[in-house]
């Protein structure tokens, strides 16, 4: 079978990375990407096609017998690519795009939490400054503003006061057709749950926490991520268990009820309060950096299961395993980031690090006229290794962080800072 993977980032390279072992390539069986980048062209062929193009890719499909699309990045779904690919009959992973509402729009997911009773923060959605100001008097201090649609992870302002919420408003509200959801502030620790789902069977995929703040000791603005490890053990067995019976699972069956079946994969943000989980917000694509700590856990075949997604075929498989041992993430990003990233800079000693037992993943990298492998976006690579627990994991991915030269990238030196000081 010929597979087709969408997307350029690091979350693209763990997946094709990983699909690269699958039995589905067997005999013949070739895997593209597109646009890809310098690291995923070491497990795919990489080709010109542009993800809004639906019927370019349609047809590419076609040409090339194209058995599996795998789309990695949300604005893809959310545009309704995959119901394109499956009005031509091409089996695609991910979301139609009225199920791509889960994340294109947090609006639609707390008013659908709300019908359906499953456990979230109490809201509110506005679409005027005017309303958001008022608003802010049914909430308490710290608030929580959300941008309606997507914003790469970066949408998110927690106003510790409200002056300083009344100061966000007006510019989060600023483009014509602007929507707010004011949330109230949960208190707890977050953790991402992920299932993949056909619309009727779903599997947990294993679990994850990340680390959004620019700085050590998550300090400074968020990011799209710097660093992550899974699984996330202050997610309990009992935790999940919950969280996949009061949320995950009552979501895919509100869904189908509604006349919008959600296949693909669901990452769940989760805060775990003491009354129990409760949902944060909803992806219909694997995180990044999660899936680059997911992928090396992963023991079964990922291409079998996510084409079990696409053909409603799910229940034919047993639940996928994951290594007991922890895997650690850590994002070297480019100078500025994430205000404004300097790009161009050339990096070195891969392959010193990889030799170290660690995986690098790229995700803003590319080749100059130089032939130099350099910068080409804000997080520019992902080191990732595993270990008995995370301390070990996290002293092998920053010796393999530091056998790198990367001299306009930073990382942060914290990553896995809970789990570690958990591990005692």
């Amino acid at each position: 079978m010929n597979i087709l993977l969408l997307g350029g980032g690091g979350r693209e390279h763990a997946l094709a990375w990983k699909l690269a072992q699958s039995r589905l390539l067997a005999d013949g069986g070739r895997l593209f990407a597109a646009p890809g980048n310098p690291g995923i062209a070491q497990h795919a062929e990489l080709v010109i096609l542009d993800v809004t193009d639906h019927a370019a890719i349609t047809a590419f499909c076609a040409a090339e017998a194209v058995g599996l699309v795998v789309v990695g990045p949300e604005a893809p779904l959310v545009n309704g690519l995959a119901d394109t690919l499956r009005d031509a009959g091409v089996p695609v992973f991910g979301p139609s795009k009225a199920a791509a509402q889960l994340e294109g729009s947090k609006g639609f997911t707390k008013d659908l939490c709300a019908r359906h009773t499953i456990p979230t923060a109490g809201y509110v959605r506005v679409e005027s400054v005017a309303d958001a100001l008022a608003a802010l008097d049914r909430f308490a201090a710290p608030f929580v503003l959300k941008a309606d649609g997507l914003a790469a992870g970066k949408g998110v302002v927690i106003a510790e006061t409200r002056a300083d919420a009344e100061a966000a408003i007006p510019d989060m509200l600023a483009d014509e057709g602007a929507a707010l959801v004011i949330e109230e502030f949960m208190h707890g620790e977050e953790a991402s749950l992920f299932a993949i789902t056909d619309g009727t069977t779903i599997l947990t995929f294993g679990s994850a926490q990340d680390h959004k703040r620019v700085g050590d000791g998550d300090t400074g603005p968020n990011t799209g991520g710097m660093g992550a490890y899974s699984p996330a053990r202050v997610l309990t067995a009992e935790l999940e268990a919950e969280a996949m019976e009061r949320i995950l699972r009552p979501t895919v069956a509100a869904m189908a009820a509604e006349g919008m079946p959600y296949s693909g994969v669901l990452y769940a943000g989760l805060m775990l309060t003491d009354e129990g989980p409760k949902l944060v917000e909803y992806n219909c694509r694997f995180g990044d950096p999660e899936c680059q700590v997911l992928m090396p856990r992963l023991q079964g075949d990922l291409g079998e299961y996510l084409l079990a997604s696409a053909l409603g075929r799910l229940a034919d498989l047993p639940p996928p395993a994951f290594a007991p041992d922890p895997a650690l993430t850590v994002v070297l990003a480019a100078n500025g980031y994430p205000a404004t990233p300097e790009k161009g800079g050339p990096i070195g000693g891969i392959d010193t690090a990889e030799a170290t037992g660690a995986l690098v993943f790229h995700a803003g990298t590319a080749i100059d006229g130089e032939g130099r492998l350099v910068a080409a976006g804000g997080r520019v690579l992902n080191v990732t290794a595993s270990g008995p627990d995370v301390r070990h994991a996290q002293m092998t991915a920053y010796r393999a962080v530091d056998a790198i030269d990367f001299p306009t990238g930073f990382c942060r030196r914290d990553i896995g800072w809970r789990e570690v000081a958990r591990e005692g």
